[in-house]
């Protein structure tokens, strides 16, 4: 399947009723990984699951490889390290493979380890580099919060005054999101003072996706580097963070890429720093050189890549949890499944657009911008929360986010074009309620 593109073999217009999503479903060649995915019940039945963009599925078969590592364990114990049917040494080589294409990098530019955060200041501390004027960081006042408590406490650990430091970004109206012309005319206009640059790939809150390119390029003229949060976006959009010129990032492994609930996380670290000895680290033993990590020296001796950044020896039940979930991105096809990404955003916008036209209330707005990914952020002026759940009632698990916004994620591989239009037909129906 991997090697294959999926064509749909029909090109029409989209129909408003519920045949068209069945003949869109009879010629999606992904719909049978659904079956590779368990699915919460709803009254005995499956629920529709929208909460990609909050924690993936779990996959069929993540049980059975937690309990192959927990034998090999139990078998072999620390040598499990090194031998038996896959060592566990191998897993992350075998990892960084397989989550290359999804991100477009080199193997050798990943690495898999701790959590998203964790990394997060693990990034800041080697290339926030501050010189002369140039000291400040740029990043969105709507973050995920997590960024931003990361970026505040990085700084005073330093010895910084966030309040001196950091630019941030604003909407120009509450409930609209940034443009990138913005990003990049501040970028443009305060680039003498601007080290960093570290932003959300994908809006947490709108779902929006920034023009990662332009703003990195921009960036880089005005002699900035650049970071990226890339949790909302890696397994749900198309990435090419070496030809971006990017140079770093970091993201969860939870949502998109299915890998579980505190998934482990991994960093993208351009090539051009590997070797860079100008670049401080916080350094671990992990992080030294494979060929002489073993002989215990005082001297620190980074791996010339992106492992060079390790800390700790990793778990091998979170390296087997994502190993499972990238096993099946690698069967279905990344390409594949980019395609149906696109035209499931392109139906879901269609049947929104109808809602939104047809509510001469105005209580129905969508906040996500043409540039997006899975989610979509629905904004009530009005009954929100009531709407919510209604939907919960009904079998759509979806995300309320305070104090008035419905995110919802379908998702390529265990999502189909039907459940699209049951959500559509149960929110056409209670805003029908509603108005009366």
């Amino acid at each position: 399947m991997a090697e294959e593109q999926v064509q749909f073999s029909f090109t029409m217009k989209f129909e408003k009723t519920h045949s068209f999503a069945v003949e869109l479903d009879a010629h999606d060649r992904l719909k049978d990984f659904r079956k590779w995915f368990l699915f919460p019940k709803h009254n005995g039945t499956e629920a529709v699951y929208f909460l990609g963009n909050s924690l993936g599925l779990q996959p069929v078969s993540t049980r059975l490889a937690l309990a192959k590592v927990l034998e090999q364990w139990a078998e072999l114990g620390v040598e499990s390290f090194f031998k038996g049917k896959d060592p566990w040494l191998d897993f992350h080589d075998q990892l960084v493979v397989k989550l290359s294409p999804v991100v477009g990098a080199n193997p050798a530019e990943l690495s898999i380890m701790n959590q998203l955060t964790t990394n997060i200041h693990l990034m800041l501390a080697s290339f926030y580099k501050p010189s002369g004027s140039r000291k400040k960081i740029l990043i969105e006042s709507k973050a995920f919060p997590s960024d931003q408590y990361a970026v505040d406490s990085f700084l005073k650990t330093i010895g910084v005054d966030p309040k001196e430091v950091l630019i941030e970004l604003h909407e120009k109206k509450q409930n609209e999101h940034i443009d990138d012309a913005d990003i990049i005319d501040m970028i443009t206009q305060q680039g003498d003072e601007i080290a960093l640059v570290f932003l959300g790939g994908v809006n947490y809150y709108t779902g929006q996706v920034f023009d990662m390119q332009k703003i990195t390029n921009a960036a880089h003229e005005a002699g900035a580097l650049v970071g990226f949060d890339l949790a909302h976006a890696v397994g749900n959009i198309k990435l090419e963070l070496h030809n971006w010129g990017i140079d770093f990032a970091c993201w969860c492994s939870y949502k998109y890429l299915n890998a579980g609930p505190g998934a482990v996380g991994a960093v993208f670290i351009n090539e051009k720093f590997h070797s860079d000895k100008s670049i401080n680290r916080l350094a671990g033993w992990w992080g030294n050189n494979a060929d002489n990590r073993f002989l215990m020296k005082r001297e620190f001796e980074p791996s010339q890549d992106a492992t060079g950044w390790q800390l700790s020896t990793p778990s091998i039940l979170l390296f087997a949890c994502l190993k499972t979930s990238l096993s099946i991105f690698e069967h279905a096809g990344w390409n594949n499944i980019l395609i149906k990404h696109e035209l499931m955003k392109e139906y879901l916008q269609y049947l929104l657009e109808d809602l939104i036209n047809g509510d001469d209330t105005g209580s129905l707005q969508c906040l996500t911008p043409a540039s997006r990914g899975c989610q979509v952020s629905l904004y009530f002026t009005q009954h929100g929360k009531i709407i919510f759940e209604y939907l919960t009632q009904k079998g759509f698990m979806v995300d309320w986010r305070e104090p008035d916004v419905i995110r919802l994620a379908p998702v390529p591989l265990y999502n189909s074009f039907s459940e699209i239009w049951n959500f559509y037909e149960a929110l056409k129906l209670i805003l029908q309620e509603i108005k009366k």
